[in-house]
């Protein structure tokens, strides 16, 4: 990760362990058709839209630390039209419950 000072909003490594590899299978089956690997680290791509989601920014008004809009919402819509993006809330969620079981149990 870029050296920036972290937003709340920003992903932990626990939850970006999880959806890492469906980023990761994303992007191998959406290769650029000029071979480009991009520019920005795809982790600082959610989390500028995690950004965003929580705060309600405009998408202008991301923070300049973080990757262009441009980019944030090109793999946003991308991911919104594909269903990406609700895989990756299911894992979330998942997580969130999955955690809270343990607690109650112990």
């Amino acid at each position: 990760m870029s050296e920036r000072k972290p937003y709340a909003t920003d992903l932990s490594d626990e939850r970006w362990s999880l959806i890492e590899p469906v980023i990761t299978a994303w992007k191998a089956a959406h290769p650029s058709v000029s071979g480009h690997q991009g520019k920005y680290e795809m982790r600082e791509i959610v989390n500028a839209i995690l950004y965003q989601s929580r705060t309600g920014c405009q998408w202008n008004l991301l923070p300049h630390d973080l990757p262009p809009r441009s980019a944030v919402m090109c793999y946003y819509n991308a991911w919104r039209k594909d269903g990406t993006d609700q895989a990756i809330h299911d894992l979330l969620r998942f997580q969130v419950r999955e955690k809270k079981a343990r607690l109650v149990l112990q």
